[in-house]
C-alpha cells in the first residue's frame, strides 16, 4: 500500500482528540484570516470567501467533521464581518444574507461528502482487517487440521504394525500349515497398510507424489519378500497426486499384485522382473504391474478368482471407480488398474 494510501486511511488525523482538532481548525482559520488580508487589494470586489473554502475544505478532509465545522463557523464569521459590506458589522440585510446562506450550503455539503468518504474508508478497513484476522485464523485452524490428522496417520500406522507384532507372536504358536499362512498373509497385509499411512505425507506435510509413493511401497514389498535375486523397475510418469482415500487402496491392490508375481509367476526362480509403471493418458491413469514369470494358468479367469488377494483387489477397485484386469502375457502376466481421471475431478488427481 503507497503512503498516499496509507494517509488516507488513517484520517481523520487526532481521532481520538476532538479538543486538538477544533484548536488546529481555529488556528487555521485565523492564518487564512491574514492571507485574505494580504491578498484584499489584488482580489475583486464581491468574493469575500474566495479564499476560505479550500481553508475549510483541507481542514474537513484533516482533521474530519468537527474541525471542519469550526473552520466552516469561524471562516464564515471572519468574512462576514471583515470582508462584506458595510465591514466591521455583521449585517443582517437580505443581500448579506443570501451570501451567507449561500457560502453555509457550499460548506455543510463539501464536509458532509467528506464526512461519508470518511466513514465508508473507516468501516472498508475495518472489514479488510476483519477478512485478513478471520483469513489468519482459518490458516491456523487448517495448519492444525493438518499437523493433527498426519500426526493420527503415523498412529494408525503405529497402531499397525503393534496389530502385526501381536499377531507374529501369534503364528510362533501354530502347527496347522493353512492356519500358519493365513496368519503370516494378514500379518504381511497389516504391515503393508501400516506403512502406507506413514508413508503418505512429506515431513513439511505435503502428500507425497504418486510415483515416489509407489517406488517407496513396491521397494518395502521386495525387501519383505526374500527373494533376493528379483528385481523391481519402476517407470513412472511424474507430478500426479492421489488423496489418501485412493492412494492407499491403489497401493493395497499394488502390494497384491507384487507379491502375487512373486509368490506365483517367479516362485522357484532365482531371478526375474517385476515392472511397475504409471502412466496417464486418455482421460485416464493407469497402473501395471507385470513379470516375467510363468504367467496366469490355463483357462484362468480374474473376474471368477476365489483368492483373497483377488477379492481384496476387486473391491478395492470398485471402490476407486477403477477397472482391475489381468492378462496372460509371454512371459509374465500383467494386472491394469485404470483410474479415470473424471473419478478425481475437482483437485483430487493433480497432473
Amino acid at each position: 500500500m503507497s503512503r498516499t494510501a496509507s494517509l488516507i486511511e488513517r484520517l481523520p488525523l487526532l481521532r481520538s482528540y476532538p479538543l486538538a482538532r477544533c484548536a488546529i481548525a481555529l488556528t487555521l482559520a485565523l492564518a487564512t484570516l491574514q492571507l485574505r488580508w494580504a491578498l484584499n487589494e489584488w482580489l475583486p470586489v464581491g468574493y469575500p470567501f474566495v479564499v476560505f473554502f479550500p481553508t475549510v475544505i483541507v481542514t474537513a478532509f484533516l482533521f474530519g467533521r468537527a474541525g471542519g465545522v469550526t473552520s466552516g463557523l469561524v471562516c464564515g464569521l471572519c468574512a462576514w464581518y471583515f470582508f462584506i459590506p458595510p465591514v466591521g458589522a455583521f449585517s443582517f440585510d437580505r443581500a448579506n444574507l443570501v451570501a451567507m446562506a449561500f457560502y453555509t450550503g457550499v460548506i455543510t455539503v463539501d464536509i458532509a461528502l467528506i464526512h461519508s468518504m470518511q466513514v465508508t474508508n473507516r468501516r472498508l478497513r475495518e472489514a479488510r482487517e476483519e477478512g485478513r484476522l478471520h483469513a489468519e485464523q482459518s490458516d491456523r485452524l487448517a495448519e492444525r487440521s493438518e499437523l493433527l490428522f498426519q500426526e493420527l496417520q503415523h498412529r494408525v500406522g503405529n497402531n499397525l504394525q503393534m496389530v502385526a507384532a501381536v499377531l507374529s507372536l501369534q503364528l510362533r504358536g501354530l502347527d496347522e500349515p493353512r492356519a500358519r499362512r493365513a496368519i503370516s498373509d494378514a500379518v504381511a497385509r497389516v504391515q503393508v497398510i501400516g506403512s502406507i499411512q506413514r508413508r503418505l505425507y512429506r515431513s513439511n506435510g505435503e502428500l507425497v507424489p504418486l510415483d515416489d509413493f509407489i517406488r517407496e511401497v513396491g521397494e518395502q514389498i521386495m525387501r519383505s519378500s526374500g527373494a533376493p535375486g528379483v528385481a523391481l523397475r519402476i517407470e513412472a510418469a511424474t507430478g500426479l497426486v492421489l488423496p489418501p482415500d485412493a492412494a492407499v487402496p491403489m497401493a493395497l491392490i499394488l502390494a497384491e499384485a507384487i507379491a502375487n508375481a512373486l509368490e506365483h509367476g517367479l516362485a522357484g526362480r532365482e531371478a526375474g522382473v517385476v515392472t511397475v509403471s504409471l502412466e496417464q493418458g486418455d482421460g485416464a491413469v493407469r497402473l501395471e504391474v507385470r513379470d516375467d514369470g510363468v504367467g496366469l494358468p490355463p483357462g484362468f479367469d480374474a473376474s471368477q478368482g476365489d483368492s483373497l488377494g483377488l477379492r481384496i483387489s476387486r473391491v478395492l477397485s470398485r471402490q476407486l471407480g477403477a477397472e482391475y484386469t489381468l492378462t496372460d502375457m509371454t512371459p509374465g502376466c500383467r494386472m491394469c488398474l485404470s483410474l479415470p481421471a473424471a473419478r478425481f475431478a475437482g483437485g483430487a488427481l493433480k497432473g
